[in-house]
C-alpha cells in the first residue's frame, strides 16, 4: 500500500510541477524536468524510501510507449532529408562517445572494470528532446534544428541501448568478441525492426477488417492502439531480436498507417488526446523517479565510494563533472567537424552558415541533455552477476549517469536561452510551399465534392434541393476565398433557418472528408510531409467533431 502511495504522489507531482513551471519567472528560466526532478527528492525526503522496480519490468514499462510515440511523430521527410547530419549524430557520435568516454572514464577511474565503463559511456550517450524543448520554449528552437535533434534522439535511444546491452553482457561474463557481436547486432537490429512492422501491420490490418464487419469502438481502438508497443517489445524480445528497436520501427509504420485515413476522426482526436496524457505522464515520473531516488542513490554510491579507490566521497562529484565535460568535449569536437565536412560538401550553399557556425555547433553540444532514457536504461543494470556476486560499481554507476542528467540539464538552462536568439538556419525544402499546396488541393477536392453533392439532389430532384443550393454557395465561398476566387454569397429565410443549417453541415462533412483525403493522398506520394498533413487533419477533424 506504501507503495501505492509513493506511485500516485508521483503522479500528482507530475501535475502540479506543470502549474509551478508555468508560474516560473521567463528570467529565471527554470525547465520542467528541473522542477519534477525538486518534488521527486521533496517526496523521497517525506516518504522516507521509494519504489524499488525489478529492471526488467521498469525497462518494459517506461520504454516502449515513448519510443514507439518519437517514432510515430517525428517528421519523416525532414528526417530523411537531413538524413546524413542525423545518422552522423546518432550513430557515429554514439560509437565514439561509447569508445572514446569508455577508455577516459576506466582511466579516471581506474577501480572500475573497463567493459562497465563502457556500460556507463553506452547508457549516457542518448539524448532527451523533451528536455531540450523543455529548456527552449521561451526562446524557440529553429525547427530544422530541432527536426535534427528529435532524429538523433530517436535513433541513438536505440543504438546506445543496443550498445549498453553489449557492455553490461560483456560486464557480466567478462568475454567480448567482436564478430559475434556484430553477427548479434545485425540480428538484434533486423529482427527487432521486422518484430516492430509486423505488429503493427497486422494489428492494424485486423483492427480494419474487425471494423468493416462490426463497426468501429474508439475505446476499444484506442486501447490496442496504446498496447501496439508493448506487444511489438515483448515479441522482439522473445526471439532474441531488439526490442527497442521493435517499438521504434512500430511507430513509424504506425505514421504510414495512419496515412491510409481509415480512423475515425473522432477516433484520432480522442487517440491524440490519449497519447500526448502518456507521454506527459510518463516522461514527468521519469524526472520525478530521477529526483525521488537520487539522495538514496547518493547515499549507497557514497557507502561504495571504495569502488573508486579513493576514502573522500568528495571524488564521486568531481568524477560526475569530469565525466560530463568529457562527454560535452566528444560532442562538440565530432558536431565541429561533421559540420566542417557539410560546409565543404555545400559549397556556396553552405555560405549562410558559415557566419554562424560557432553558434550552431556550441548549440547543439549543449542540446545534448541526457533524460528519460539513460534514467530508465541505468536502473536496468542487473543487481547481480551470474555467479550470485554484486554487480560492480552498480551504485556508482546509477549516481554518476544520474548526475550526468541533472548536470546537462543545468548547463543547457544556463546557455541554451543566451546562444538560441537571433540563430537561424535554411528553413526545411518547401515546408511553407507543401503547406500551401495541400490547403489548395483539399479546398479544390472540397468544392468538387460539394458539386457532386448538389449534382446528385438535383438529379434526384430533392424537395430542399434550393436550402442545399442556399448552403452550398456560403459552403464553397470560404473554399473559393482560399484559391483566390471571388466568394458567392446566398441567403436562406429565416423561417427555414433550421432546415437550411442541417443541409449545410451536410455540405461541410462532405467537403470536409474530401478535403481530408486530399491531404492524405499528397501526404502519400510524398508531395507534403507527414507532419503538415498531420497538422492540416487535425485541424479538419476539430472541426469536423464541432459539427458532429
Amino acid at each position: 500500500m506504501h507503495s501505492i502511495e509513493i506511485v500516485l504522489a508521483m503522479l500528482l507531482a507530475v501535475v502540479v510541477s506543470g502549474y509551478v513551471a508555468r508560474t516560473i519567472p521567463a528570467s529565471v528560466a527554470l525547465p520542467l524536468p528541473l522542477v519534477q526532478i525538486a518534488f521527486g527528492a521533496l517526496i523521497s525526503g517525506v516518504f522516507g524510501h521509494g519504489v524499488r522496480l525489478d529492471p526488467e519490468i521498469f525497462f518494459l514499462l517506461f520504454l516502449p510507449p515513448l519510443l514507439f510515440l518519437d517514432g510515430w511523430r517525428i517528421p519523416k521527410i525532414g528526417l530523411f532529408h537531413d538524413k546524413g547530419a542525423i545518422l552522423e549524430l546518432a550513430l557515429g557520435l554514439v560509437v565514439f562517445t561509447v569508445v572514446g568516454a569508455g577508455f577516459l572514464i576506466h582511466w579516471l577511474i581506474p577501480a572500475m572494470p573497463l567493459a562497465v565503463a563502457f556500460a556507463l559511456a553506452a547508457i549516457v550517450s542518448p539524448t532527451d528532446p523533451v528536455a531540450v524543448s523543455s529548456i527552449a520554449a521561451r526562446v524557440p528552437i529553429p525547427r530544422r534544428l530541432m527536426h535534427i535533434l528529435e532524429g538523433e534522439s530517436l535513433l541513438n535511444d536505440a543504438s546506445g541501448l543496443v550498445c549498453f546491452r553489449f557492455a553490461v553482457a560483456a560486464a557480466a561474463t567478462g568475454a567480448f568478441s567482436l564478430p559475434q557481436a556484430s553477427l548479434t547486432f545485425v540480428w538484434l537490429a533486423l529482427g527487432g525492426v521486422a518484430a516492430g512492422v509486423a505488429v503493427t501491420a497486422g494489428v492494424s490490418l485486423a483492427q480494419r477488417l474487425l471494423s468493416r464487419h462490426l463497426g468501429e469502438e474508439s475505446g476499444s481502438s484506442i486501447l490496442i492502439n496504446l498496447l501496439m508497443p508493448f506487444g511489438a517489445y515483448l515479441l522482439a524480445e522473445h526471439v532474441g531480436a531488439s526490442g527497442i528497436l521493435a517499438a521504434v520501427a512500430a511507430g513509424i509504420t504506425m505514421s504510414y498507417v495512419e496515412l491510409t485515413g481509415r480512423a475515425l476522426a473522432t477516433t484520432r482526436l480522442q487517440r491524440a488526446a490519449v497519447w500526448d496524457t502518456v507521454q506527459f505522464a510518463l516522461n514527468g515520473i521519469m524526472f520525478v523517479l530521477l529526483g525521488e531516488q537520487l539522495p538514496g542513490v547518493m547515499l549507497r554510491a557514497a557507502a561504495s565510494v571504495e569502488d573508486t579507490g579513493h576514502v573522500s566521497r568528495w571524488w564521486l562529484l568531481l568524477y560526475a563533472l569530469a565525466i560530463s565535460l568529457i562527454l560535452l568535449a566528444l560532442r562538440f569536437a565530432w558536431v565541429w567537424v561533421s559540420l566542417r565536412l557539410s560546409l565543404l560538401r555545400a559549397g556556396q550553399g553552405g555560405e549562410r552558415l558559415k557566419g554562424q557556425a560557432g553558434r550552431i555547433v556550441a548549440v547543439v553540444s549543449l542540446a545534448g541533455v541526457r533524460g528519460a532514457i539513460t534514467l530508465a536504461g541505468v536502473l536496468t543494470l542487473p543487481l547481480l552477476l551470474p555467479d550470485g556476486s554484486e554487480f560492480p560499481a552498480r551504485d556508482v554507476v546509477i549516481f554518476l549517469a544520474a548526475s550526468v542528467i541533472l548536470i546537462s540539464l543545468v548547463l543547457a538552462t544556463v546557455f541554451l536561452p543566451r546562444l538560441l536568439p537571433g540563430l537561424a538556419l535554411p528553413d526545411e525544402p518547401a515546408s511553407l510551399r507543401e503547406e500551401e499546396l495541400a490547403r489548395r488541393e483539399a479546398a479544390a477536392a472540397a468544392i468538387a465534392a460539394i458539386e457532386r453533392v448538389m449534382h446528385h439532389c438535383s438529379a434526384a430532384g430533392a424537395a430542399d434541393a434550393d436550402l442545399y443550393a442556399n448552403a452550398a454557395v456560403r459552403v464553397m465561398a470560404a473554399y473559393r476565398l482560399r484559391l483566390g476566387d471571388e466568394p458567392g454569397a446566398g441567403k436562406v429565410g429565416a423561417e427555414r433557418l433550421r432546415a437550411a443549417e442541417r443541409a449545410e453541415t451536410a455540405l461541410r462533412l462532405a467537403a470536409l472528408d474530401a478535403e481530408r483525403e486530399a491531404i492524405f493522398r499528397l501526404a502519400r506520394e510524398h508531395e507534403i510531409s507527414d507532419e503538415i498533413s498531420r497538422k492540416l487533419v487535425r485541424q479538419i477533424d476539430l472541426i469536423e467533431a464541432r459539427h458532429h
